[in-house]
């Protein structure tokens, strides 16, 4: 089992570290026991969290309203819960 990665009944829990402000959006591979997604958007009034959210759908081929901020709102360690999808889904979409 992959460490960023919990699944959950109707979905799986997301661990990531965002640094914002980057020079493009990309994952970065894993960070202790979280998944590092650099963001080209600056960390003010939600911009970062909207990204994160819409990027990580993107690379997982789902809707962003599927992809669900829980936690870490005002931090760089964040928690997303995607819905539908399993643990496995999501190693295998995102690679690390």
């Amino acid at each position: 089992m992959s460490p960023y990665l919990l699944d959950r009944q109707d979905g799986v829990l997301v661990a990531v570290c965002v640094q914002p402000r980057a020079s493009r959006n990309e994952l970065c591979g894993l960070q202790g026991e979280e998944l590092k997604i650099r963001l080209t958007s600056p960390p003010v009034e939600g911009a970062a969290n909207s990204l994160c959210r819409k990027f990580l759908a993107q690379r997982l081929g789902v809707s962003t309203c599927r992809v669900i901020l829980v936690a870490g709102h005002k931090s760089r360690h964040k928690k997303l819960f995607v819905q539908g999808l399993t643990a496995h889904q999501v190693r295998s979409s995102l690679n690390p």
